[in-house]
């Protein structure tokens, strides 16, 4: 059963955390505090008084709001007609909501826009219209999950300072996340469960981030060890001067036009097209992680989409192994080795009303152990699923059950073991640990560094900027569709990360040069620049690395 024997006592003006590994029933719990599932037994009680919810409007009528892991909004609606849906009666559909939105949203810094639509958005831009519709409905009583897995360092103390002012007025603030060092920094009270059943509480001023991992997964963690460089001098991915417009763009009258892409000779007058990817460059060899750090919405979406094939490049190119892949589809780019680890993966990765040996196949259809020929092989891609299963740990019952019937780090795990089963000779990686414990997301670390031990190209796009920083051999950041800065792993901190990604303009900023088409070009302002650390003393070794 998913939980079994939960007690969990939540008190006004505190957060208070849940972690667990994935299955360990927080979903579940969350679900049935907000009346999305009914218990089969035990007791709920808010403000003193037994209630016993049958839909989520029971529980959003006694002021508690739910921030899924998973976003519930419809993309073909504006954020404001998504904030607005089935509480049209609080302060209309117009200019009463409008300001309502505004104000919640510079509140909060939410920084959301009311008229563009949902699915226009990107990831971070979506959890902040979440989090607006809880504040929104008057919640008294907030379960965010997994809140700060899309914020770089300084959103994430904006956001832990506006949890503080609305404790201090006296809401209860439910905290998922399995970031332990941030649970620590934010939380009150700790609840630890472990296989459905609550294991202990915590008090963050007496535990460490490791005593709650050994809480979680009861056992003693193993030390990670030190990993020497695996980067060799053989290229696999080449990318030169990429440029994508904005989805619909056309070039303006002052705009040059692109010959060969999407938009063709098109102008415009009275306005020029967006680059949402801008004239980058750079090159992955073998043996070599390299790092994307950006705010999301900054391109990292459209440079995926490229390098997969589920975009057109306007412009630029991209070299595979030797080979001009700008113009292959996406499933001869699979094919012949680019493995892809989605950044959404209900939208992208998996098929959820599909059962697990299907959603197995995905992406793979034409390879072993999926087909004969021109056949599929369903005997092997069940045989192999099971495979998957047991060695990435894939909590599930079976493999015929539906992926929307696992838990979000178990899907996660699944994508992983399916594109690393195909020994991929390049990875797209894009947020590989989003929604993984602590146990699973080490397990997956040690997967990619054991293919890049044997050679693989990485490119890994990641929010958690510790992720970033312990994995890449090369670390860059993304603003506004351009490759501005340079960071050292070995030495840059995820402060010094987070103030490059939001083109903030610091002391330890050198500008650097980027040679295209043989000739030197610079960006204003100081945005194209080296990160640099300008401590003292040496940092000290990332764990991870």
């Amino acid at each position: 059963m998913a939980n079994h024997d939960i007690h969990l006592t939540v008190r006004k003006g505190t957060v208070h955390a849940l972690v667990g590994e994935n299955g360990a029933g927080k979903s579940t719990l969350m679900k049935i505090l907000y009346g999305m599932q009914k218990p089969d037994e035990g007791t709920i009680a808010v403000d003193g008084e037994q209630v016993t919810f049958s839909s989520p409007a029971d529980a959003i009528a006694r002021g508690i709001g739910m921030v899924h892991q998973h976003f519930m909004l419809a993309d073909n609606l504006t954020v404001l007609e998504n904030v607005v849906l089935g509480s049209e009666k609080l302060y209309g559909i117009g200019g009463g909501a409008r300001k309502k939105i505004k104000e919640i949203s510079d509140r909060y810094g939410l920084n959301v826009r009311p008229d563009v639509l949902v699915e226009s958005l990107g990831v971070a831009e979506r959890q902040r219209v979440e989090i607006l519709k809880v504040l929104y409905r008057g919640a008294r009583t907030l379960i965010l999950d997994e809140p700060t897995a899309v914020l770089v360092p300084q959103e994430v103390d904006a956001l832990f300072s506006n949890l503080r002012e609305l404790k201090s007025e006296g809401l209860a603030v439910i905290f998922i996340s399995h970031k332990l060092g941030e649970v620590l920094s934010v939380a009150d009270e700790i609840t630890v469960i472990r296989r459905g059943t609550t294991v202990g509480t915590a008090v963050p001023a007496e535990t460490t981030s490791r005593q709650l991992a050994e809480m979680m997964v009861g056992s003693e963690l193993p030390t990670p060890e030190t990993a020497e460089s695996t980067v060799t001098d053989q290229p696999v991915i080449e990318v030169n001067n990429l440029t994508v417009y904005a989805a619909g763009a056309s070039l303006g009258a002052e705009s040059e036009p692109t010959a060969g892409g999407l938009l063709g000779d098109a102008a415009v007058a009275g306005g020029a097209a967006k680059r949402v990817l801008d004239d980058v460059t750079f090159t992955i060899h073998a043996g070599e992680v390299m790092g994307i750090a950006g705010v999301e919405g900054n391109g990292q979406t459209e440079l995926i989409d490229a390098l997969i094939g589920l975009k057109n490049a306007d412009s630029g190119t991209i070299g595979f192994l030797g080979d001009d892949i700008t113009p292959w589809a996406t499933r001869r780019r699979r094919e012949h080795g680019i493995g892809y680890i989605p950044e959404d993966r209900h939208r992208h990765g998996l098929l959820l009303e599909a059962p697990l040996w299907e959603n197995r196949i995905l992406g793979h259809v034409t390879e072993k152990p999926n087909a004969k020929g021109v056949w599929l092989d369903i005997k092997g891609a069940q045989e192999d699923t099971r495979r998957i299963v047991e060695e990435y740990d894939v909590r599930t019952p079976g493999i015929d059950v539906t992926a929307a019937s696992l838990s979000g780090g178990n899907q996660q795990k699944l994508i992983v073991g399916r594109e690393m089963s195909h020994k991929p000779k390049f990875l797209i990686a894009a947020h590989p640990t989003r929604g993984v414990d602590v146990g699973a997301q080490a397990a997956i670390w040690d997967q990619i560094r054991a293919a890049r031990r044997e050679g693989l190209a990485v490119l890994l796009i990641s929010a958690d900027l510790d992720e970033l920083i312990g994995l890449s051999d090369t670390l860059r950041v993304i603003y506004d569709g351009r490759l501005v800065a340079d960071a050292d792993p070995a030495t840059v901190t995820p402060e010094e990360l987070g103030s490059a990604m939001t083109g903030a303009a610091s002391g330890h900023l050198e500008h650097v040069e980027e040679e295209a088409d043989g000739a030197e070009s610079t960006v204003e302002n100081g945005a194209q620049s080296t990160v640099e650390n300008t401590d003292d003393t040496a940092a000290p070794e990332d764990e991870a690395r």
